[in-house]
């Protein structure tokens, strides 16, 4: 049972939003390009696929960050009684542990097509060096972004076996997402991360983080607006393009860079933007 809690602690399957931040993305894609007057069955199926992709891959992206961390994670009070950075967890047992999670991944990546799955292993390389980019770029959040959003490329692949505008609009609006929510999270350990020397936008932008917020957002909804427009989405897709607004709104209005428990409870709420997103586009899709 300790080893079991050691587990759960290292793969924070306790803290959902991580996995559910990688899983919205996957759920746009696939939503813009399935064909509701198909077989429903086959679209939860694929749901269901993507959903436990991200909880695996997240969980092995957080064992793979660990270890690379781990002596960053020691200097820092929020990480340092991680289970590899205290030494609960030796780096041998979580790399087992990393080959485990990506051979349940990889079983669940087969199901879909010679294409999609071809370019979500082309993904791999970066998503297992983004931990590193914190040491040489003020950006590590666009490089998160582009590997957190992936999945909506690979949902919208899942289905139609090629690439098209449409998808990559809106992938560089959830990139831009990315980029503003963990902008806020990197603002709980700002501190400890000047002194380590590890760089990010919360560091780069610190004197002016909700103007670029502002923009990050604003370049979000522009890409949602553009999108609508090329999927030829009737007018309700776009009145309800202000409820996802008035969310992030209250974002930038209820972030205290100085905070750490505001900049917790902003980061959190991505996963109920995520959400609103994702019956926007169904919505644009039925009606």
């Amino acid at each position: 049972m300790n080893q079991l809690n050691l587990f759960i602690e290292l793969t924070r399957l306790r803290k959902p939003i991580g996995y559910m931040l990688l899983f919205w993305p996957c759920a746009w894609g696939l939503t813009l390009i399935y064909d509701f007057s198909n077989n429903l069955q086959i679209y939860f199926n694929y749901l269901l696929l993507f959903f436990l992709g991200s909880v695996l891959m997240r969980s092995a992206g957080c064992i793979v960050n660990d270890i690379l961390d781990r002596k960053f994670d020691q200097r820092v009070d929020r990480t340092q009684d991680r289970p590899i950075a205290s030494g609960k967890i030796t780096i041998k047992i979580g790399l087992l542990y990393v080959l485990i999670l990506c051979s349940l991944a990889f079983l669940v990546l087969i199901n879909f097509n010679y294409f999609t799955i071809i370019i979500a292993l082309a993904s791999m390389p970066l998503a297992f060096t983004y931990p590193l980019m914190k040491r040489f770029t003020y950006w590590p959040q666009l490089f998160l972004g582009i590997t957190f959003n992936y999945g909506l490329i690979l949902g919208w692949t899942s289905i139609s076996e090629q690439m098209s505008l449409t998808p990559l609009i809106f992938y560089i609006g959830a990139i831009f997402w990315t980029l503003g929510y963990d902008t806020v999270y990197g603002f709980q350990d700002i501190k400890d991360d000047e002194i380590i020397g590890v760089k990010s936008t919360s560091i780069k932008f610190k004197g002016t983080a909700k103007i670029f917020l502002i923009v990050c957002y604003l370049s979000l909804v522009s890409s949602l607006i553009i999108g609508g427009l090329i999927m030829n989405f009737s007018l309700v897709y776009f009145l309800f393009i202000l409820i996802p607004i008035i969310h992030l709104f209250y974002q930038i209005n209820n972030f205290d860079s100085k905070n750490p428990t505001s900049c917790l409870k902003v980061f959190k709420s991505n996963n109920n933007f995520g959400i609103i997103i994702f019956f926007n586009i169904l919505i644009g899709k039925l009606f």
